[in-house]
């Protein structure tokens, strides 16, 4: 019996949702896409925000002692992580506050480090900032992603890379990065003096036994050198209020990122996302272990559906409700593949080519839908790509 609605489906069309309007003039077609969920919110938060509109005044607002608290509760109680409220910085998203960090902490033409395929954001923020881009290629090997360490320290040393981007759990592939794995990459980053900016925004939707590692709390050493981010709004379906934070507990990159912020004026947050990140911190486990139900099940049965009647391999994600799929077999250009999907099978997913040249003859798919849209999507895609 589940205390949650997750199979209801919201009428998204009129409600100004870029992952809908894809579709506005198709509504036959599937969006599949961008990483937000279709699913009802957490009611604790729907009414919170519901009280605020009631009230009838929307002024400035202050960062509360109750919202500190109640990230730092978080983080100890899921991940098991402890720090002072001074480490904390709130910022407006994880992808802003990348961002920051590459101006705060690196010049213009420094090198920083991406793993590819990688969240499109990341090599975009770095080209944009006029830093040179480095992309270490992940190996694929039993249909899961892995760091060639070797590779990876060396195009450090060549490069002079001066920050590395991680993105744990990574997306599009759903790896969720053992301790092993984090403790060899923060020592090498170490040993050749690279800040670590850690995109852990997914750190909540560990899945199928997985267990999230905070970088932070592998060594106290990788807090001399790090920048953590992290967010209630992808756990919560809330991305749209715009609330997020960087944990920094060495004190000198901390005052660099602070100056950078207020320098770009970026020190204001929104008030419904400093509400919202309140209350889903503070009544959203209950809701977060149903979802997590929800998304395994989803993600399951597409995995079954495509391995036994496509020839699509499918990387089972540990972590996040994104799945890469790898259309190679049916030897399509990206453009005919892209449009095959969209026009034959009717959904639409993430172009595989924009999360980098690894990219190629991929696609992301979105799990996090009520089971109805899944089991259509998968059965589109298995008229369309069968044995």
């Amino acid at each position: 019996m589940t205390k949650y609605d997750f199979t209801t489906i919201p009428n998204r069309l009129d409600h100004n949702s870029v992952k809908w309007q894809e579709i506005k003039e198709n509504p036959h077609k599937l969006p599949l896409w961008v990483a937000d969920m279709d699913f009802l919110a957490l009611p604790e938060i729907k009414q919170s925000i519901h009280d605020y509109a009631d009230y009838g005044v929307y002024g400035y607002a202050y960062v509360e002692e109750e919202l500190i608290k109640s990230i730092q509760n978080w983080e100890k109680n899921q991940h098991q992580y402890d720090f002072s409220k001074e480490a904390l910085i709130l910022v407006e998203g994880v992808v802003p506050g990348i961002g920051l960090a590459i101006q705060a902490l690196t010049k213009e033409n420094d090198a920083v480090l991406i793993n590819t395929p990688v969240y499109p954001p990341f090599a975009r923020t770095v080209k944009l900032n006029n830093r040179k881009l480095i992309e270490n290629k992940l190996m694929e090997k039993n249909w899961e992603f892995l760091i060639d360490f070797e590779v990876f320290e060396k195009e450090i040393v060549e490069n002079s890379v001066k920050l590395y981007i991680l993105c744990n759990p990574h997306n599009p592939g759903g790896r969720v990065w053992t301790k092993e794995e984090l403790i060899k990459l923060g020592q090498i980053c170490k040993k050749h003096n690279v800040i670590v900016v850690s995109d852990e925004i997914h750190q909540d939707l560990t899945l199928f036994g997985h267990q999230h590692q905070t970088f932070n709390t592998l060594s106290e050493d990788f807090k001399d050198f790090s920048v953590v981010l992290s967010s209630a709004t992808k756990s919560f379906n809330i991305a749209g209020v715009k609330c997020a934070y960087a944990i920094i507990e060495n004190q000198d990159l901390r005052e660099k990122y602070l100056q950078r912020r207020l320098a770009n004026n970026q020190q204001e947050i929104s008030t419904l996302g400093m509400l919202a990140t309140k209350v889903a911190y503070e009544n959203g486990s209950e809701w977060l272990n149903e979802l997590k139900n929800v998304l395994e099940k989803n993600i399951t049965y597409i995995e079954s559906e495509l391995h036994q009647k496509t020839k699509i391999k499918v990387m089972k994600p540990q972590g996040t409700y994104l799945i890469w799929l790898d259309f190679s077999e049916y030897q399509l250009e990206d453009k005919v593949l892209d449009e095959k999907l969209a026009e034959e099978a009717g959904v639409i997913l993430n172009k595989g080519i924009s999360f980098g040249k690894a990219g190629q003859a991929h696609a992301r798919l979105n799990a996090a839908a009520p089971f109805s849209l899944t089991e259509e999507a998968s059965k589109r895609l298995v008229e369309t790509f069968k044995i």
